[in-house]
């Protein structure tokens, strides 16, 4: 069995084949977002605190926190984030950014055992990020592309993926720590890509025995009811082995998706998850006479 172990200072979590699915919040992000990059940008972190406590609320697992903002000061913005949501909460954070010197500030700052995210298969990157996860004893988020782009083959992502598994090892990695990418691609634009996505999570499991994560709401882009889409691809990808995704935990039809694929893969011991997210309040007088009925029968 397979076990990613991730830390926030006083708390722990695992990534595994025979684990709950993990949900990687993904709304600590200003990609896209031009009032919070404005807000981070200027030092306001009001929508953050706001985003870290919903999102934590609504059942995250886990944070990612990005400060990729244009013409900023990355690495420092970066680093007081993760701060800050530590303050907040206990959940383990992951560390985003296509920057390696943010990447090194937010590790810097950082207390526990983060997600970096992320490295891919090329070559440039590999010999710069891999040396910061042994350094800082954390896991990383491997993204199956390398100098020739994003493959339409699953196979050759997966010949990408188990690169950086190997390159990893090099630099003294357990595969454990290395969580894959298999980099879904828009279901609207490409219609095998769902059944990409399953075949490459299959083999990523069976064969180099590692978790693997992607950006869930990539295989609705364009779309429409982008929910509905995104809740049937989590199903079937947890059934195909996926162990976590980044994702938006606010949206009610993903995370119920997640919660009823833990049951039914075994993930969720006797519905206990389940059964307090959905199990419709009694009335206390009938609550204790049905308790009282089973004692007795």
């Amino acid at each position: 069995m397979t076990d990613t172990i991730l830390s926030s200072a006083t708390k722990e979590i695992a990534i595994g084949f025979e684990r709950p699915f993990c949900v990687i919040g993904e709304r600590i992000n200003p990609t896209g977002r031009k009032r919070l990059a404005a807000e981070m940008a200027g030092g306001n972190f009001e929508t953050v605190e706001t985003d870290t406590r919903a999102q934590v609320a609504a059942g995250a697992n886990m944070l990612d926190v990005n400060a990729g903002i244009p013409l900023a000061d990355e690495p420092a913005i970066l680093a007081e984030t993760i701060k800050l949501v530590q303050s907040l909460t206990d959940v383990p954070l992951s560390i985003d950014s296509s920057i390696v010197a943010a990447l090194e500030a937010g590790l810097a700052a950082y207390q526990g055992r983060p997600l970096v995210n992320s490295v891919t298969g090329e070559e440039d990157r590999l010999e710069a990020v891999l040396p910061l996860i042994k350094k800082y004893d954390c896991a990383v988020v491997a993204i199956s592309n390398d100098e020739t782009g994003i493959s339409e083959d699953p196979d050759v992502r997966f010949d990408v993926a188990k690169k950086i598994v190997d390159r990893a090892q090099d630099h003294g990695i357990k595969p454990a720590d290395v969580v894959v990418d298999p980099l879904v691609m828009p279901i609207g634009a490409l219609a095998t890509a769902g059944r990409a996505a399953f075949h490459l999570i299959r083999r990523l499991r069976e064969e180099l025995k590692v978790n693997t994560t992607c950006g869930a709401s990539n295989v609705s882009f364009g779309l429409p009811n982008r929910h509905g889409m995104n809740a049937a691809f989590l199903s079937m990808a947890i059934g195909a082995g996926m162990t976590s995704a980044i994702m938006n935990p606010l949206h009610s039809e993903e995370m119920t998706a997640v919660k009823g694929s833990d049951v039914l893969m075994n993930h969720d011991p006797d519905c206990r998850t389940w059964l307090r997210s959905f199990r419709e309040p009694t009335a206390d007088g009938e609550g204790r006479r049905e308790r009282r009925r089973r004692r007795s029968a």
